[in-house]
């Protein structure tokens, strides 16, 4: 289903439905697309806010996760967000997040991270040299999911097309740095906010054993696996994806 997306400034993002609201944040190479099940399965009973990030647009010197963080909260001010909200990220999009969490607590309800960085992720960056063979692109985009399936001639076509572009493909290079060197270990313990963890148990791009170390550092955290599932779990298994995140939702309450 298509989803409009609205404009206010600087600012482009998707809003559907009524309640409380659930902010979704999407990772370096996501769409807005990639939320697509939780949008629908939501919207009868939350308001969801999807921001485009500006991955591609930032100024280069300036781009990194504590960037895109200071992105999103200027969105919820120009919007005149003053109402507590869960947050759920997925890759980059959870690392910007955990910033949201660390250092804009008290705009968060609960916090809900899925495949996320901030600790370890395996990323595309040092592959950049077979970046014009599609056939290794499509490798790298099956490579993201349990099931090679699940990665669309849509996805890879728009994977293709960003790596190939100089300006965006060292943009993500940018991003990758500031991931690994923005690195949330020794900050973890601060996060007093509930957390949902649901993990891939084959995610090979941030492992099983990075969502073990997010469980052990965040407090008030839960930690889920979902089986036969990669880095993704909200486009590869949606149907337990939106189960788990019900269930948790609906205990904030």
């Amino acid at each position: 289903m298509d989803y409009k997306v609205k404009e206010l400034g600087k600012f482009q993002y998707i809003e559907e439905g009524q309640g409380e609201t659930l902010l979704l944040l999407h990772g370096l190479f996501g769409a807005l697309s990639n939320f697509g099940t939780i949008i629908e399965h939501f919207r009868q009973d939350y308001r969801i806010l999807v921001p485009v990030l500006p991955i591609y647009e930032a100024p280069l010197r300036e781009l990194s996760v504590g960037y895109l963080k200071n992105y999103v909260v200027e969105f919820l001010e120009a919007k005149g967000e003053t109402e507590k909200m869960h947050v759920l990220g997925n890759s980059l999009g959870g690392h910007v997040s955990l910033f949201m969490a660390l250092e804009e607590q008290d705009r968060l309800k609960s916090l809900i991270l899925t495949g996320s960085s901030g600790l370890f992720e395996n990323t595309l960056g040092n592959t950049f040299p077979k970046r014009k063979s599609y056939t290794f692109i499509e490798r790298k985009a099956e490579y993201t999911f349990y099931d090679p399936a699940t990665a669309s001639k849509e996805l890879v076509d728009s994977l293709f097309e960003i790596v190939n572009n100089n300006e965006k493909a060292i943009r993500v290079v940018a991003c990758a740095r500031s991931a690994i060197r923005d690195n949330v270990e020794n900050r973890l313990h601060n996060i007093k906010l509930p957390t949902l963890l649901i993990w891939g148990k084959q995610d090979r791009i941030t492992p099983p054993f990075v969502g073990e170390d997010f469980h052990k550092g965040i407090e008030k955290s839960q930690l889920y696996y979902i089986d036969k599932c990669g880095h993704a779990p909200m486009m590869e298994r949606p149907d337990e994806f939106n189960r788990i995140l019900s269930a948790f939702l609906n205990h904030q309450n």
